[in-house]
């Protein structure tokens, strides 16, 4: 199959260069940096996979941009590589400039063939920037890229969570982007053949009311966290 249908290239690699500024602006209500978001999502995702008693070695980074995920993916349990693939070269020269190593490589998407060598797949916040009638493509060329019984940890931001949609305003590259609840999400993946495993849904306390969190374990089947992750399997 060819390479699915990303956000424009050339619109990404204008943000490439402050990117990670941008992002940090639109997160400074919560009180966090990306860093935060970004290894408390692969600590849920850790232990996830830990309850099933597996440890993927091949890891596909779906839409990696910078390569913010790349250490905390490489942190999982049994890890051995990471492939970042990604529409935007200049934020691929980024995330090689600061990540690339023998165990993490950073492709260009288009012209990827998903040759379903993978373990795992793990995507963040990509899918809202995908036309809708493009997801399932999309969605096709990660179950494609996994071996049988792989699995997929969909992670996308919450419509949902009236926080979400405030921080999302205050980014340039995620005003106009086009969300989709767990509820379409779910659907999606199934459509192209995986098996939802479960959904969970996180980050539901600010810096300022992080006494709190220690109550987000019992919360993360309640449909209002500031993110969702679906983790499903291909048969």
């Amino acid at each position: 199959m060819s390479a699915p249908t990303q956000p424009n290239p050339s619109e990404f690699d204008a943000y490439a260069a402050n990117y990670d500024d941008s992002l940090s602006e639109g997160l400074r209500v919560s009180g966090e940096n990306k860093d935060f978001f970004a290894e408390g999502r692969v600590a849920w995702l850790r232990k996830c996979i830990s309850g099933l008693g597996l440890q993927p070695q091949g890891v596909l980074d779906f839409g990696c941009g910078t390569g913010s995920s790349t250490p905390f993916l490489l942190g999982l349990n049994g890890a051995c590589s990471v492939t970042g693939v990604e529409v935007s070269p200049k934020s691929l020269a980024i995330a090689r400039s600061r990540h690339g190593s023998p165990r993490a490589r950073f492709e260009i998407l288009d012209g990827c063939q998903p040759t379903g060598q993978f373990d795992l797949a793990f995507c963040n916040g990509v899918f809202h920037h995908i036309p809708p009638a493009e997801r399932r493509r999309a969605v096709d060329f990660c179950f494609h890229s996994l071996r049988p019984q792989g699995l997929f940890s969909f992670w996308e931001n919450n419509p949902w969570n009236p926080g979400t949609r405030y921080v999302m305003s205050r980014i340039p590259f995620d005003r106009d982007a086009i969300t989709l609840s767990s509820i379409e999400a779910r659907r999606l993946l199934r459509t192209s053949g995986f098996k939802v495993l479960r959904s969970d849904f996180l980050f539901y306390f600010p810096r300022s009311l992080r006494f709190l969190r220690w109550a987000e374990r019992f919360l993360t089947r309640m449909p209002f966290g500031a993110q969702y992750q679906i983790l499903c399997r291909k048969p």
